[in-house]
């Protein structure tokens, strides 16, 4: 069954701090204040392109919305069980920060059909949590993430990467932090510098230097393996392109790529070939051939088919061949 989110973004709305690399109305591309006609005007306009049999789910994205007034929370939640209650909408999603879950909020959350919670994370560093001006603490992701799972909903982690004071350590180090909460969904987002923020100062400055892409994707290899190893389902690498992050330069540095995770994965997939080539002792032949399911191919070969012209090069391979049928590849010498 496809599974297809109706996204209403609610840039800023409930969050008293300033992080210093947040602009929701820049990154989300929602620069108008939402209304309930228009919560309705965009569910309406999605059911109406989406397939029959589709598993709906409404999700409330952008600021923290545990933190809005909650006569408004409860407009637009109201708003939104309407279409559970009529059959279309199977679930509500949101996503709000660590310090604003209780009990009182999870019990009206849970009344009004919300069935997953993502906790805008980042980091379970306190230096870098300290630096980005997060206002709250590793203690209560914690105890959030508990309250949440032990009230019958799917957690989800959000996290950056390449904030100030981050590393490649404290990264890796966080998302073995993340692990032990046990979320059943995860997204990675490599930090990107977008005007009208306090990060944009400091790179201006000279004060802060972001991850290249090559540094992302090759850090974003490394989560997804210890994400997926303990079966949490990694849903999204990198922020959703917009028209304001592609084409309105908003982004002004960072390793932004509309395809990041697609990057990701053949990094990933290229990593793994090299070490059936060393393992194997592959390095002396003159042709390789790979045997591959076809919804692999496109991994495997790379963008512009960077991974085989990688292989070439280091390997001085004549030539690369990718099947995807066995009848036509009976001698292979790599099975991904």
């Amino acid at each position: 069954m496809k599974h297809v989110i109706i996204p209403i973004f609610i840039p800023h709305k409930g969050c008293p701090f300033d992080c210093i690399f947040c602009n929701q109305k820049k990154i989300s591309g929602q620069m108008d204040e939402v209304s309930e006609s228009s919560v309705r005007a965009v569910i309406e306009s999605h059911l109406n392109t989406i397939s029959r049999g589709s598993l709906i789910e409404i999700a409330f994205f952008g600021g923290s919305f545990t933190g809005i007034d909650r006569e408004e929370q409860i407009r637009y939640l109201e708003i939104a069980n309407e279409y559970i209650q009529n059959g279309p909408v199977g679930s509500i999603r949101l996503s709000t920060r660590p310090d604003y879950i209780d009990d009182d909020i999870l019990t009206y959350l849970k009344k009004y059909n919300v069935s997953v919670i993502e906790l805008g994370v980042q980091s379970l560093d306190r230096e870098v949590l300290e630096r980005s001006n997060r206002g709250h603490s590793i203690e209560d992701v914690l105890t959030s993430s508990k309250m949440i799972k032990d009230k019958g909903f799917s957690l989800g982690i959000q996290t950056m990467l390449g904030l100030p004071g981050d590393s490649f350590e404290k990264a890796v180090d966080t998302a073995k932090k993340v692990v032990e909460l046990a979320p059943d969904i995860v997204r990675i987002y490599p930090t990107l510098v977008v005007k009208g923020t306090y990060l944009e100062r400091l790179y201006i400055t000279g004060q802060y230097k972001p991850l290249s892409l090559e540094e992302a994707v090759d850090l974003c290899a490394v989560l997804m393996d210890i994400y997926e190893s303990n079966h949490i389902n990694v849903i999204r690498v990198g922020l959703q392109p917009t028209d304001n992050i592609c084409d309105g330069g908003d982004v002004i540095a960072g390793p932004f790529h509309p395809a990041i995770r697609q990057l990701v994965d053949s990094r990933r997939a290229l990593r793994d070939i090299e070490e059936i080539i060393v393992k194997n002792k592959l390095t002396e032949k003159k042709t390789l051939a790979i045997l591959a399911d076809k919804k692999d191919v496109s991994v495997i070969i790379g963008q512009k088919k960077s991974n085989i012209k990688y292989l070439k090069e280091r390997y001085n391979y004549e030539e690369i061949k990718v099947y995807t049928d066995s009848n036509k590849c009976e001698c292979y010498d790599v099975k991904y």
